[in-house]
């Protein structure tokens, strides 16, 4: 049978050809198109990539050069005010990059052995030296001091505006800032800071109460635009708007002011590190640190800048200074504070001690200023000996300061003569320490009424009351307990009675607050390079458990502080607070006992370790491969 090509077979191959045609078309195109993709792939990486780079530049601070005869990409100031300069800060970072250390390694545990225990780190309710390292570790505020220079920088704040006439702040929050739980710092933020917190009466925030008197009012501009409204224009309305830690109101706000009061570890913030162990809310308050447990603080993944090295900072209280110097011995510690004695002997008997320890021994704007304070108001509702001043003179001069020193403090330290630093370009050299003067003291009892009228040894008034006062100190090691000694001594050498009352540094609040002794012994350490006098030397701060805890008043020190404050002309300034200091001096609230270097000890292991004028940054620690050789 023969085949035959007929219609049917030519549709059919007419079909055929059309389809696998359009088969063939299909695959070029899809082809094209991968192509395509592909290369609009590569260069969607190479774009991503330079905007990376371009991100990490302006993160760093870098300026971004104009590409080919182009201008640079202006910033945005829409949230300024016109016609006033804008200062510029970069995203926040180490001033010593730890990850260039010789055997850099990430991770670990820092302990520091601490002298005294705290009873609590709400922030501004607490108040004592361990709080302010704690804080500083979890919270910030919108500006900070460079760690070198000294100069203040942009933290929280990117970039801020102060007028011309220093009636307002201007500040711009950071875009990326949040705080330890990943929601972001707000405006809102710094205004409930100020105005619901820190200002609420309710709320024992007295301390910083105290010298916000001159801040009218915090405007929310934008979400993330704050201004600051003053009173008058003052020296230390910067240090107002920009070292205050801000305080996320969508935690805080959810507690009432008494169990704000109440509370012992409420502390949540922005920082570098957050608290291991924080309560989620009111319900949950029985999860906070407690007072005898060990601080906690770990890593905050969240951290918007740059991220610490080091995993968890632990904070152990070891109140006797020689089983610190033990545990420490034993690695249960990476850094104490070690009694200038300890510094000297360890030096001198263990020469290898070096090797696996850097000592460090340093001035900075932290320097301890140790004291005795006079009550000199009531206490109970009674007048002590040191309401007058001629009572405080004679006690100063009957204190043998530079045998203390040299005996109790292994001779590190100078004697101190007033309320500053003697570093400090306020401070005046002409002002010299009340000399050791047993004779100018006993006269100057005896002019105020003060004699042996008995025969019996000890001081007594017209009225026949003998001259006796409970001296308050803290316990915890031998130091305190050689101070507490030699004070006795020296006085009953006088004819003074002096009753000593040793108490825990956890009950050291309470006791100022109340008012409720009569001579303590303290110290002070600033938190700036130049701070606000009002906060402890003017009347106003007796009032509602201020920081004037010894109540003395002095209407030309007050003048003078209200007059320094209101100098804006730096070396004019300086000039008022010398003379601030020499009224202190001439009546003597405290005696003035010792101005201290800092002196730490801190395990080789851990590099990166450096001594700034602030003081050290525990943020820049890292574990090393290998005991490094120096600092």
């Amino acid at each position: 049978m023969q085949n035959r090509f007929g219609l049917k077979d030519f549709v059919f191959l007419v079909v055929l050809l059309a389809t696998l045609g359009s088969v063939w078309l299909s695959m070029v195109q899809k082809t094209r198109m991968e192509l395509a993709q592909a290369d609009a792939q590569s260069k969607l990486d190479a774009i991503e990539q330079q905007l990376a780079q371009l991100s990490r530049k302006v993160e760093q601070g870098v300026a971004v050069a104009p590409q080919a005869g182009g201008a640079p990409a202006a910033a945005d100031d829409s949230w300024a005010r016109p016609g006033v300069t804008v200062e510029r800060w970069p995203v926040p970072s180490m001033v010593s990059d730890p990850t260039k250390v010789p055997g850099f390694r990430e991770g670990g545990i820092f302990t520091e052995l601490f002298d005294s225990q705290s009873q609590k780190f709400t922030p501004y309710i607490a108040g004592d030296v361990l709080y302010t390292f704690v804080l500083a570790r979890v919270s910030e505020s919108l500006g900070t001091f460079n760690p070198t220079t000294l100069r203040l920088e942009g933290s929280l704040a990117d970039a801020w505006q102060v007028d011309p006439a220093g009636l307002w702040i201007r500040a711009h929050i950071h875009p990326r800032a949040c705080f330890s739980d990943g929601k972001p710092v707000t405006a809102e933020d710094v205004r409930w800071t100020y105005r619901d917190f820190i200002a609420n009466p309710l709320i024992e925030a007295e301390r910083s109460r105290s010298i916000l008197d001159n801040l009218k009012d915090v405007k929310v501009i934008d979400d993330r635009t704050v201004e600051f409204v003053f009173g008058e224009p003052l020296y230390s309305n910067l240090n107002t708007a920009f070292l205050n830690p801000i305080l996320p109101k969508h935690y805080y706000s959810r507690f009432e002011p008494s169990q704000l009061n109440q509370s012992t570890g409420l502390l949540m913030g922005s920082g570098q590190y957050r608290m291991a162990r924080l309560p989620s809310g009111p319900d949950d308050l029985d999860s906070q640190w407690t007072t005898g447990q060990d601080i906690e603080l770990e890593r905050n993944e969240q951290y918007w800048g740059e991220k610490p090295p080091i995993d968890r900072l632990r904070y152990r209280v070891v109140k006797d200074e020689m089983a610190r110097l033990v545990a420490y011995r034993n690695g249960e510690g990476s850094m104490m504070t070690p009694s200038a004695p300890q510094f000297n002997r360890v030096a001198r008997e263990d020469p290898d001690f070096g090797n696996t320890t850097h000592m460090l021994r340093w001035t900075n704007m932290r320097g301890l200023n140790s004291f005795i304070a006079w009550q000199c108001g009531p206490r109970n509702g009674k007048l002590t000996p040191f309401h007058d001043k001629r009572v405080r003179r004679a006690m100063t001069h009957l204190l043998d300061r530079e045998r203390m020193i040299r005996d109790i403090w292994d001779g590190i330290g100078v004697v101190s003569k007033g309320p500053l630093n003697p570093e400090s370009p306020a401070s005046d050299p002409a002002v010299k320490p009340l000399p050791f003067d047993p004779a100018k003291g006993m006269a100057l009892l005896k002019e105020a009424g003060w004699e042996d009228r008995n025969g019996d040894g000890v001081l007594e008034d017209a009225n026949g009351d003998r001259f006796e006062f409970e001296y308050t100190y803290a316990t915890g090691g031998e130091i305190s307990e050689r101070i507490a000694r030699f004070v006795k001594d020296s006085y009953n050498k006088a004819g003074i009675a002096v009753n000593t009352r040793p108490l825990d540094w956890s009950r050291y609040q309470e006791i100022l607050k109340l008012r409720d002794f009569d001579a303590i012994t303290l110290g002070w350490g600033s938190s700036a390079p130049e701070s606000d006098p009002r906060q402890i030397w003017h009347s106003e701060s007796i009032k509602e458990g201020g920081d004037n805890f010894v109540q003395w008043r002095n209407a030309e020190c007050d003048a003078l502080i209200e007059k320094g404050r209101r100098t804006m002309d730096t070396p004019a300034r300086m000039t008022v607070w010398r003379q601030f200091e020499a009224v202190v001096a001439e009546d003597q609230p405290y005696t003035f006992v010792r101005v201290a270097p800092w002196l730490r000890f801190v395990k080789r292991e851990f590099g990166n370790v450096h001594t700034y004028r602030s003081g050290l940054q525990p943020e820049e620690f890292c574990l090393v491969a290998q005991p490094a050789s120096g600092n």
